[in-house]
């Protein structure tokens, strides 16, 4: 019973996934871009090395995790 519920559960999800795709909207966070104000200033301030890691991500109101991820981009 536990199984045909999950099943259940998981068919209905997807159909209605499909059907919001079909209507041409996506699930998910938006992706930002390279060119994002915040991205370009992070990049900018990591290279005056007189600011650390710390200094920067507070200015700019992200996350260590963020910060290094705007680098790579």
């Amino acid at each position: 019973m536990v199984e045909e519920c999950h099943a259940y559960r998981q068919e209905r999800t997807q159909a209605g996934l499909k059907a919001t795709r079909a209507r041409g909207k996506n699930g998910g966070r938006p992706k930002i871009s390279p060119d994002d104000e915040k991205v370009q200033m992070a990049k900018k301030m990591s290279k005056n090395h007189s600011n650390s890691v710390g200094e920067i991500c507070k200015t700019l109101g992200i996350s260590r995790a963020t910060y290094y991820q705007y680098l790579e981009m």
